[in-house]
């Protein structure tokens, strides 16, 4: 590990849980894929084959990105949105349908398919950051400061919300967290959760009222979801993916079944994605579950200190942003297959099998990574100036 780490910058803890996760992920997805033979047929070894090609195309990312200096990122992050932009109108209009959500956006000649929210959750946030800093002495300026932040959340979450609730709100979070560390008055930012609720509900009425106009193609998805989170007791068919996550989750006991001897996941729907969680519990155990929670909050905690340790604003609500939704992606996952959240798609970063959301969750770490490289640098600078005063003394 050690010949490794020597060719790899950055904070090597970060390093180390990442190439610990991205090999476990192999023997998971490997494990865990006998729902989607099923379903598309194929072999466990083309699945692991297609998660390999991945996870090394993620590890390249991450390692280029994480030599790159932070301020470029910056300088690309207005690109990034317009991208994301276009991204989320393409998928609005052509994009592929899996599980009736057109989330998908299909990449030609190869038949592989790449999420674009994935995209824009990442390009928001670093949009966000930049725009914070830029603007940080008008934020109490409703037109010069203010709706210049505003407008990009609205505008991504929004696109974004059409056929992913849950992600949209989970990024519309993130953004009023990195407007509050940004100093943007709290009167605004309540004015803004309370104008988002109005308009969201006004949509629902239009949707209810005028249901030809197709607003909201998932509407009735979401409601019976949550209708069935509320009565999970009554409505056993309609929670049967929920109640053998749980029951998944029971049989696991504290040491799992072992690899590959899990049964429920044969049943789960996306045991490998949506329903990860459930499928790592029952093979792994209460144990392993445990130690996974640890490795993500020490993730975030190394992340959140890169942050707080720079001196610029804007690496400091990057590695905040990123670090949060990291952490947001897997409480999800874990709280879906424990029952106490509705039903919704997030996967458990660097775990699951995805190609789109493991690469974009590899760049966010290598941005991470790149502005903990440029920390070391400054501090080895300051040392050998040191060093040579003490020397010149």
């Amino acid at each position: 590990m050690q010949n490794i780490l020597k060719y790899l910058k950055g904070d090597g803890v970060i390093w180390i849980i990442t190439l610990l996760m991205l090999a476990f992920s192999l023997v998971s997805v490997y494990s865990f894929v006998p729902i989607l033979i099923k379903m598309e047929g194929g072999t466990p070894f083309k699945y692991l084959f297609k998660h390999i090609i991945y996870v090394g195309i993620s590890l390249g990312v991450m390692y280029w990105v994480h030599k790159k200096d932070a301020k470029y990122i910056s300088q690309l992050s207005k690109f990034g949105f317009y991208l994301a932009v276009a991204l989320l109108i393409f998928t609005f209009f052509f994009g592929t349908k899996v599980n009736d959500a057109g989330r998908w956006v299909r990449i030609p000649f190869v038949g592989l398919t790449f999420q674009s929210s994935d995209f824009a959750r990442l390009a928001l946030i670093i949009y966000v950051s930049r725009l914070l800093v830029k603007k940080k002495e008008l934020l109490n300026n409703w037109k010069e400061g203010f709706w210049p932040v505003v407008i990009p959340i609205i505008v991504i979450c929004g696109l974004i919300l059409k056929d992913n609730f849950s992600t949209a709100a989970i990024l519309f979070s993130i953004s009023l967290t990195l407007l509050f560390l940004g100093r943007v008055p709290i009167m605004k930012i309540c004015s803004l959760i309370g104008g988002s609720i109005a308009l969201l509900f006004f949509i629902v009425l239009i949707h209810k009222a005028v249901p030809d106009f197709n607003l909201l193609p998932r509407y009735e998805t979401w409601e019976n979801r949550i209708l069935n989170q509320i009565d999970d007791d009554k409505n056993v068919i309609a929670n049967a993916q929920v109640l053998n996550a749980q029951l998944a989750i029971y049989s696991g006991s504290f040491i799992g079944k072992g690899v590959g001897d899990g049964e429920l996941k044969e049943y789960l729907p996306e045991a490998y994605a949506d329903f990860y969680y459930s499928s790592f519990v029952e093979e792994f155990g209460l144990l392993s579950a445990v130690i996974l929670i640890l490795l993500y909050l020490i993730l975030l905690y190394r992340i959140m200190r890169i942050g707080l340790n720079s001196d610029n604003l804007f690496d400091t609500y990057v590695c905040i942003g990123i670090g949060i939704l990291m952490l947001s992606q897997a409480s999800v996952n874990m709280l879906v297959c424990t029952g106490i959240f509705p039903v919704t798609g997030q996967n458990m970063p660097l775990l699951a099998m995805g190609g789109s959301a493991l690469m974009i969750t590899c760049l966010g770490l290598g941005i991470v990574q790149g502005i903990a490289f440029k920390q070391e640098k400054t501090l080895t600078r300051s040392s050998k100036n040191e060093e040579n005063l003490a020397s010149i003394q």
